[in-house]
């Protein structure tokens, strides 16, 4: 598709609505507010993607490359169809075809980097007059492509935090982290771009995932190499459906099966709730305890349903002594294992445990909190981290938004700003050319700058006039997220 056209309706003609005059637009992307307690920093990350897929690739492909007639006869036609005959035109279609490149400057934070509420991210603006029209013409894709991105990398940091804090109070394994949050959420998002944008941003703070297209995503889009990095991974796992086929009358026979036969060696994960978990825990896995110590590698026992944090950690209120117990306490009944040097106990390094279901934040640190208070060590579970936690969000979790400040009239600059009187703050803009400054490791807006002073600070020029200045990779966006750990 004709890139020009991957955009709001109302979009189409607003080069003949600006000032007679006008020769330059320039915008911004920000975060304006957070709709989740305890965030209030968001994690800037999917531009370089946005720049090459779509101003490198789908341009050059969808547009530069096809014949100035056929793309042109494409535009007018849907327009005219979706509009109806009007005053759009298409000379500045023809013109940008003939020019051949998106004449356009992107100045922008570092991806990775957590970003203050009501700071921008990055700014744009166009670098030849007659272009003015094309910068905020770019809001609508540049919007529906990088506040996911952005939003599931703020939240699986989240995650991250309250992992590592239980990791570094309860566990000899801190580094397990990176393992235990475990992104399970493809199948439910709004479409493979969104599934494999969020994956990604998952994969700055974890490296497991199902999500396998992400890796390929970081890949081609932030050179990363799966030859010699860990991009993300996962372990070989069973589904409801192979166990119930295995037979209810058989599910121990199963059990070993694929313990004994189909994986005698490395990690298996398998889905135990199918039909009776506390016997599966109290009456299988003793039988089979030998086969499982005696094995290279663990068996992860995977309930995924009913309450997590007391199917995990134990229902003070539960009806049998296996449901007060809960999973972790249970395996270790029958295991074992050791305490650590800060007095949790760690089952052996054949078992454990996962649960992929329902996680939120709130009850990831529930989890993490019940089994401290029981005296186990937080990375003894793994907790999936799905669609629920990374497609319920929308725009407006962080109120995302790309905003004009500053434009050039007669070669005369106006600062302008919006400031909506029925609004309660949210959506007031920044006001005139912007730059950031970082100050005791955090950034800072000012605004009503002047072009020399524009030029200074934290944003730097990555993108200009079709070419990328800046190429990121995987390893420096990991280092920057995890330097601003705080």
């Amino acid at each position: 598709m004709n890139p020009l056209l991957l955009t709001d309706g109302y979009k189409v003609d607003h080069r003949r609505q600006y000032p007679n005059g006008t020769t330059l637009v320039y915008s911004n992307w920000t975060p304006r507010k957070s709709r989740i307690e305890g965030i209030d920093e968001v994690v800037f990350f999917g531009l370089q993607y946005f720049i090459k897929k779509y101003i490198l690739e789908d341009f050059e492909t969808y547009f530069f490359k096809q014949p100035k007639e056929k793309v042109v006869a494409e535009y007018r036609r849907r327009i005219n169809n979706y509009l109806g005959e009007n005053q759009v035109g298409t000379k500045h279609i023809e013109d940008l075809h003939d020019l051949g490149y998106i004449p356009m400057v992107i100045k922008a934070l570092p991806e990775g980097a957590s970003v203050p509420v009501r700071v921008p991210m990055f700014t744009m603006y166009n670098t030849l007059p007659e272009f003015f029209w094309l910068t905020n013409y770019f809001e609508t894709l540049l919007s529906a492509v990088i506040w996911m991105p952005c939003t599931s990398a703020t939240i699986a940091k989240q995650y991250r935090k309250v992992l590592d804090k239980y990791a570094a109070e309860t566990s000899s394994t801190p580094d397990f982290v990176d393992w235990q949050g475990h992104d399970f959420s493809m199948r439910g998002m709004a479409g493979i771009e969104a599934a494999i944008c969020s994956a990604s941003g998952h994969l700055l703070s974890f490296t497991g995932t199902d999500t396998i297209p992400a890796i390929d995503f970081l890949e081609k889009y932030y050179n990363a190499n799966a030859e010699t990095e860990l991009i993300g991974g996962s372990v070989s796992a069973t589904e409801h459906s192979v166990m119930c086929m295995g037979t209810l009358d058989d599910e121990l026979g199963t059990f070993k099966r694929l313990i004994t036969e189909v994986y005698p060696k490395g990690i298996v994960s398998i889905v135990s709730d199918t039909w009776d978990l506390w016997k599966v825990l109290t009456e299988y896995l003793p039988k089979l305890k030998n086969e499982i110590i005696n094995r290279e590698g663990k068996v992860v026992i995977r309930p995924d349903s009913g309450d997590p944090v007391d199917i995990i950690c134990g229902n003070p209120n539960g009806k049998s002594d296996n449901e007060k117990k809960g999973v972790i306490e249970l395996l270790w009944d029958t295991f074992g294992g050791s305490t650590n040097d800060k007095g949790y106990k760690e089952l052996i390094p054949q078992i454990g445990a996962i649960y992929g279901d329902s996680i939120t934040i709130d009850r990831a640190t529930q989890i993490c909190e019940r089994l401290k208070t029981k005296g186990f060590a937080s990375t003894n579970i793994v907790l999936g981290i799905g669609s629920y936690t990374y497609q319920y969000n929308t725009r407006d979790t962080f109120g995302f938004a790309m905003k004009a400040t500053y434009g050039e009239v007669d070669g005369v600059g106006r600062e302008i700003f919006k400031d909506p009187i029925t609004d309660d703050g949210t959506k007031k803009s920044a006001k005139g050319l912007m730059k950031i400054v970082l100050e005791d490791g955090t950034y800072k807006l000012i605004d009503q700058v002047n072009w020399v002073q524009e030029k200074t600070g934290e944003l730097k020029e990555i993108f200009r006039d079709g070419k990328l200045l800046v190429d990121l990779k995987l390893e420096e966006i990991r280092s920057e997220i995890r330097k601003n750990d705080r």
